[in-house]
């Protein structure tokens, strides 16, 4: 049984990966103290999605992860980020090429943003990576390369699934940084489109700072309990 008298764990990040601002502060509301951080994405940008954050984080002392993955010219990107810097955001995702992270954190500069670098999508195997030309060899060395090239480039962490996070762990240039992963599933969730996974223990297990979870948690039928249970997971 799960116990509910335990505080929020902000190891786990809740993706409100909801239409609107509006459903997303219905779910956040719902989750309650059970719940400490918030990952807000593309889908809900143009649905109220920076609102959303700032009422999140200010009227309710949420920590808030905007994952954007930003990608462009460098100049392009460091204006991008100096802008969403001044929303008091905790975590921002960015292309992990060194000379995009480079820009970011030049445009988060003197702020607290975390800047993390988007390594391999969890979403994405070889198959989807040989149709976008990317070049050969197991998805795990690729991640790891791309992850120690962020890292050089000042990135303060990665976005990688579970199963690469120990061989990131294990780089030099990973000591101090935040390893933080979607594709986190509970034992016999739904994979939807994820397909490198692993639980919410052996993520953590495998070195992972925080994870990340959608759609276990708010399509349960008590969103709350499956949060819950999953903060269980990661203290047993």
């Amino acid at each position: 049984m799960t116990d509910l008298t335990l505080p929020a764990d902000d190891r786990l990040i809740v993706a409100l990966d909801v239409p609107n601002a509006y459903e997303g502060l219905m779910l956040a509301n719902q989750l309650g103290d059970a719940v400490s951080f918030y990952k807000i994405g593309l889908g809900m940008l143009t649905g109220g999605g920076l609102a959303l954050a700032t009422e999140l984080k200010q009227d309710q002392g949420k920590r808030i992860f905007l994952d954007m993955k930003l990608f462009d010219i460098g100049a392009t990107v460091e204006n991008a980020v100096r802008g969403l810097a001044q929303f008091d955001l905790d975590f921002l995702t960015v292309h992990g090429d060194p000379y995009v992270v480079k820009a970011a954190k030049q445009g988060a500069a003197g702020k607290d943003l975390k800047i993390l670098a988007v390594t391999i999508l969890t979403s994405l195997d070889r198959e989807d990576l040989n149709g976008a030309l990317i070049k050969e060899g197991e998805i795990r060395d690729l991640v790891a390369e791309r992850a120690g090239r962020a890292f050089e480039a000042g990135a303060d962490g990665v976005i990688a699934s579970p199963q690469e996070a120990a061989m990131i762990r294990a780089l030099p240039e990973a000591k101090g940084k935040l390893i933080v992963t979607p594709g986190v599933r509970p034992a016999g969730a739904d994979l939807g489109d994820q397909k490198r996974i692993a639980t919410p223990a052996a993520a953590v297990e495998a070195g992972v700072d925080h994870i990340v979870v959608g759609r276990p948690i708010h399509r349960a039928s008590d969103p709350r309990a499956a949060a819950e249970a999953i903060v269980a997971e990661l203290r047993s």
